[in-house]
C-alpha cells in the first residue's frame, strides 16, 4: 500500500511542480553565488557570496557579508536575486502544502466517488480475485466493454492491477465476506466470478453469493475437479478447471487447429470481436427474425435456442419469442445495438 502512495505521489502534477521549483531554486542559488562573488571581487570568497545569496532569498538580512556600497549594480542584483528566490520558495510551500493535502483528500475523495459508481450499477459483474485468472477475466471484461467491480484482499495484487487501470472500480476486503459482496453491489449484479487461487475460498465466495442473492449466477474456478460437487452444493452455475481446460485446448491444437486458430484469433482481436449471447426478455411482442435483427456488419446471428433445442442459422422468417436465446459473433458496438433492439 505504501508503494502504491508513493506511485500515486509521485505521478501527481504538484510533485512535478515541486521537482521543477527545486531545480529553478539551485539555479537561483548558483547564478545568485557566481554573481556575488564576481560583485565582490577580490574581497568576496564563495563562501561569502553563497552565505549572500542564501540569507537574501531566505529574507534572513544579517547585513551584506559582499559589500555593495560602492556597486549599485550590485544592490539591483540583490533585487533581481531576492525577488525571484523568495517567489520560487513560495511556490515552492504551497506546492508541498497542496501534494500533502492531495494525497490524503484525493484517496477519501477518490473512494466516496467510487461507491457512489457502484451503488449506481445495475447488470454488472463482480470478480472476486485479480490474480493470474482473475486478471484476465477482467481483461475481457474491459475489451468487451462490460461494467464490473474487482473484490480483493490482497493490496499488492490489486495494485498490480489498478497500475495498468487506474479507473476500475474496487473493493478492498475479502470476497467471502457479507459485507463485501453489498459494496460492491451485488444486489443489482448480473454475476460473480469466485477465481481466487484457493478452491476453498471460491466455495466459501460461492456459498457467500447465494445466500445473500440466489438469482445471481456465479462461475467457479477449481484447481481440484474433485470439488466439483461441493461447488454445485454451495450453488455455482458454472464450474471452470484452468487445468482440464488447458489439457483440452492442448489436445484441440492438434486435431483441429484451424478451429483452435480461429478461436484464438477471435479471443485476441483487438476489435474486440467475439460469440455473444442475448436473451429475449419476457414480454417481448414475437417478431420475426428478419425484422427483430436486421442484417448488419456488426453482428452475424449464428444460432437461437428455443425450449431446450438449438437452431442453427435460423431462416429470416423465423419467429422470436420471449425467453429466446441468440447466439452471435458481434463487435462490443454490436452486442451494444442488439441489446437496444431486444429493449426497445
Amino acid at each position: 500500500m505504501a508503494r502504491s502512495g508513493l506511485k500515486k505521489i509521485i505521478r501527481s502534477r504538484h510533485f512535478k511542480g515541486l521537482v521543477y521549483g527545486g531545480v529553478l531554486l539551485i539555479l537561483i542559488t548558483i547564478g545568485g553565488t557566481q554573481g556575488y562573488h564576481y560583485i565582490g571581487r577580490p574581497a568576496a570568497t564563495w563562501v561569502d557570496s553563497f552565505y549572500m545569496t542564501f540569507i537574501t532569498i531566505a529574507t534572513i538580512g544579517y547585513g551584506e557579508t559582499v559589500d555593495l556600497s560602492h556597486h549599485p549594480m550590485g544592490r539591483l542584483f540583490t533585487v533581481f536575486i531576492a525577488t525571484v528566490g523568495i517567489a520560487t520558495l513560495s511556490y515552492l510551500f504551497s506546492t508541498l502544502v497542496a501534494l500533502l493535502i492531495d494525497a490524503d483528500l484525493n484517496e477519501d475523495l477518490r473512494k466516496k466517488r467510487m461507491e457512489k459508481q457502484i451503488a449506481a450499477l445495475k447488470g454488472h459483474y463482480i470478480v472476486c480475485g485479480i490474480g493470474r485468472v482473475g486478471t484476465n477475466v477482467a481483461s475481457e471484461l474491459v475489451k468487451t466493454r462490460r461494467k464490473f467491480v474487482v473484490v480483493e484482499k490482497d493490496r499488492a495484487a490489486l495494485d498490480a492491477w489498478l497500475e495498468h487501470h487506474p479507473h476500475s472500480l474496487y473493493v478492498h476486503d475479502d470476497a467471502a465476506e457479507d459485507e463485501a459482496l453489498r459494496k460492491a453491489g451485488l444486489a443489482e449484479a448480473t454475476g460473480v466470478f469466485a477465481v481466487t487461487g484457493d478452491d476453498s475460498h471460491n466455495l466459501m465466495v460461492t456459498l457467500s453469493v447465494k445466500l445473500l442473492n440466489p438469482q445471481v449466477r456465479v462461475v467457479v474456478r477449481l484447481h481440484d475437479i474433485r470439488n466439483t460437487n461441493k461447488a454445485k452444493r454451495a450453488g455455482a452455475d458454472e464450474i471452470v478447471s484452468p487445468d482440464f481446460t488447458g489439457g483440452m485446448r492442448i489436445a484441440s491444437a492438434m486435431v483441429r487447429p484451424h478451429v483452435v486458430n480461429f478461436m484464438d484469433q477471435m479471443l485476441h482481436s483487438d476489435e474486440g470481436l467475439r460469440v455473444e449471447e442475448l436473451v429475449v426478455p419476457a414480454g417481448f411482442i414475437s417478431a420475426t427474425l428478419a425484422a427483430l435483427v436486421p442484417k448488419s456488419n456488426d453482428y452475424l446471428l449464428m444460432a437461437t435456442h428455443e425450449n431446450g433445442n438449438w437452431i442453427f442459422n435460423p431462416p429470416d422468417e423465423h419467429l422470436i419469442q420471449a425467453g429466446a436465446a441468440l447466439v452471435f459473433m458481434a463487435s462490443p458496438d454490436g452486442r451494444v445495438h442488439l441489446e437496444k433492439l431486444l429493449t426497445a
